[in-house]
């Protein structure tokens, strides 16, 4: 298993070009490896890894600037919108930190903008056996590009790009609108459809140039990628005049090796997933091969916490019993979306009907942190899939990863047993409740039953339709206030007085001994009502 090949922030930058992204400062190169890209949030506490690329969100003048130079730590550059407000101590700052200042054009999008950095990345992809390091759609765009010596873009059938060569912004706006949103533009799609380019895109087997009725925009030439009879999609370049028999039959065959490609991942993503799924389940389970298999998941140096989510099951057991793995699978897959846009080295996969997350926490309240993760899932994907989250207490090493599992898992079922519906809790906030459900446990196994006082109350109300554990319950639940108990089942405080002396009595009960009040109060958690 390989991963693609890193990337520096020189290829960032010549790969989209002046039209987004300016160096306002250098500390001498551009050379450092990019690892991932991060949201700045001043809400939350700074860490950026090493190699990290920080979207500095709403951070401009020279001032704040340095200031976030100065606690960026490792980062390879710091991402801002223009103008940027680089005087002589911010270009002083980023030459003494190491940290590069970008300077990004104000109206591209962040959301967009890091959606098309990260798709510059090898962040933990996974591939199979035998791919090769250029063995990928961005080096397919890129290749073609050299054939054609134009701005190549490859998209699906609804016009989404799913990889874009370098030199785009050798094209017109109209191509970097639709490379910063990885969609063609609503409005040149309708122009598109009017005019017939789609039907006669997906009819012929030839290249087809089209020429736009815009002089601010570049010409295009288009071929479609099929397999058979199916369409996969097709690709396209923004030239300035029409391609030479040499370039035209250069993409005839691009457009076979393209469509190989798609059908290769399109094959491949089920094993993709099912690899995933089983290095993170070697990950949860511990053992001996536990370090290995998160090594090749990229958490092997990273401080997790463990989230187990499932769906929630209705009143329905037919209904339930038809919920299809596919439904599972795409709530996992939205987890993973959501997990992985907060830190590039998560990993989720469906193990059983749970979905786990391994989510990387470096702040100071791991669990609290990764609660609101949790948290904002549910809130996201609440109105589709109704389920429950648990999260474990944090992992410093891998052979803590397990336990953290077991947590997650222990939550997950506290929350279930209470009937709990688009929830989240962390361990440390459902310990008791989870020890004694670990303690129910144990005395079915054991096949134990209520002793003492307890089993004296149960017989006595089984044989006499009376409520005398109900009585008693609301009286310990209220701390031994009559008059609040009373209202919790709904009788007159004297009625109730009297319930008290008559259980009392029957269970020859000490309700003055504080050791005969936890027995009573485990025994009803452990046996129940």
């Amino acid at each position: 298993m390989t991963s693609r090949p890193r990337t520096s922030l020189s290829r960032i930058v010549g790969d989209l070009g002046s039209s987004l992204l300016d160096v306002a400062a250098t500390p001498g190169h551009l050379d450092a490896e990019v690892t991932g890209v991060h949201i700045y949030d001043p809400l939350d506490e700074l860490f950026v890894p090493p190699g990290g690329l920080l979207l500095a969100v709403g951070v401009e003048g020279a001032g704040p600037i340095r200031a976030l130079l100065e606690a960026a730590g490792p980062a390879a550059g710091i991402v801002v919108k223009q103008p940027v407000d680089a005087d002589e101590s911010v270009r002083e700052t980023v030459r003494r930190t190491g940290v590069a200042l970008l300077g990004l054009t104000r109206a591209a999008s962040w959301a967009q903008v890091a959606a098309l950095l990260r798709s510059l990345l090898a962040e933990g992809d996974l591939k199979e056996p035998g791919d090769g390091p250029h063995d990928d759609l961005f080096s397919l765009a890129n290749a073609v590009c050299a054939l054609l010596d134009a701005p190549v873009t490859i998209e699906d059938r609804s016009s989404r790009v799913l990889a874009f060569s370098g030199r785009q912004d050798e094209a017109d706006h109209g191509r970097v609108a639709t490379v910063l949103g990885r969609q063609v533009p609503e409005e040149w799609l309708r122009r598109l459809e009017e005019r017939g380019v789609f039907r006669d895109l997906y009819q012929g087997h030839e290249p087809i140039h089209i020429k736009l009725d815009d002089d601010t925009m570049v010409d295009r030439v288009a071929i479609a990628v099929r397999s058979g009879d199916e369409i996969l999609g097709s690709i396209w370049a923004a030239v300035r005049e029409p391609l030479s028999e040499q370039r035209r039959l250069a993409l005839i065959d691009a457009a076979k090796i393209v469509a190989l490609q798609l059908l290769r991942e399109r094959a491949g993503a089920d094993t993709r997933r099912r690899l995933r799924a089983d290095l993170l389940s070697t990950v949860l389970a511990g053992g001996a091969d536990a370090a290995e298999a998160a090594e090749r998941l990229g958490v092997a140096k990273e401080r997790v916490c463990v989230l187990a989510a499932q769906l929630v099951h209705g009143d329905d057991e037919e209904a339930d019993a038809a919920r299809t793995e596919a439904d599972r699978q795409r709530f996992c897959d939205a987890l993973a979306l959501h997990v992985g846009a907060i830190h590039p080295r998560a990993a989720a996969a469906l193990i059983g009907s749970v979905a786990y997350a391994v989510v990387p926490v470096h702040v100071r309240d791991e669990e609290r942190r990764a609660v609101r993760i949790a948290e904002s899932f549910l809130a996201r994907v609440g109105p589709r899939h109704a389920a429950n989250i648990g999260v474990g207490r944090f992992a410093t090493s891998i052979d803590e990863v397990a336990r953290s599992r077991a947590d997650a898992d222990r939550a997950l079922r506290v929350l279930r047993a209470r009937g709990a519906s688009g929830e989240v809790a962390g361990y440390t906030s459902v310990h008791f409740a989870s020890l004694l459900l670990q303690l129910s446990d144990l005395a079915r196994a054991e096949d134990q039953r209520p002793t003492g006082p307890y089993e004296r109350l149960l017989a006595y109300d089984a044989e006499h339709g009376s409520e005398l554990v109900a009585t008693l319950r609301a009286y310990l639940d209220a701390f031994g206030d009559v008059n609040a108990a009373a209202a919790r089942v709904h009788v007159h405080a004297n009625t109730f007085r009297y319930r008290l002396k008559r259980l009392v009595e029957i269970g020859e009960l000490d309700l003055d001994d504080p050791d005969v009040r936890l027995s009573i109060m485990l025994q009803m958690r452990i046996f129940g009502m």
